[in-house]
């Protein structure tokens, strides 16, 4: 093997040098451009929350606009008191969403979960869930995570 000189060395670890910094950077660019993708994600669905909960308010203020989305006879008779059940019940939907992006925390994750379960088991939400078709009304993976892990343990 040839000597190196000390410019050839010093060529030598330069050129390792602005390699790993190259490296370093596009892996920070990734990092960032990923922060980027689920705050954008999270905005979105920030959005339609705020959009769903206006429709919330005004079905409470207002009980029977709740027959403009769902005119069932069930809903007819219940009022202010159905659209409210459906504004919780959005709100659980969110939480587990939120949990399904891993935007909460286990921590976090568990307080809602009790809190869900227990709108559901203790109060009267599981009941409209069935009486009023609500979960027509929610996507699949929520409503199969009702029905196995919140009235299925009951």
């Amino acid at each position: 093997m040839a000597d190196l000189g000390f410019p050839e060395l010093l060529t030598l670890v330069q050129t390792i040098a602005i390699i790993a910094a190259i490296i370093i950077a596009v892996y920070f660019s990734r990092r960032q451009i990923q922060a980027l993708e689920t705050d954008l994600e999270a905005r979105v669905v920030n959005d339609l929350d705020e959009k769903l909960h206006r429709i919330g308010e005004i079905f409470m203020e207002k009980p029977e606009f709740v027959r403009i989305l769902n005119d069932v006879p069930e809903v007819s008779t219940f009022g202010a008191e159905i659209a409210f059940a459906f504004y919780v019940m959005f709100f659980c939907a969110h939480c587990y969403h939120m949990r399904q992006r891993g935007i909460l925390s286990d921590n976090d994750w568990a307080g809602w979960l009790q809190w869900t379960k227990n709108a559901f088991q203790s109060g009267r939400l599981g009941r409209y869930w069935k009486e009023a078709e609500m979960q027509a009304w929610v996507d699949p993976a929520f409503r199969e995570f009702v029905n196995r892990e919140i009235l299925g343990s009951t």
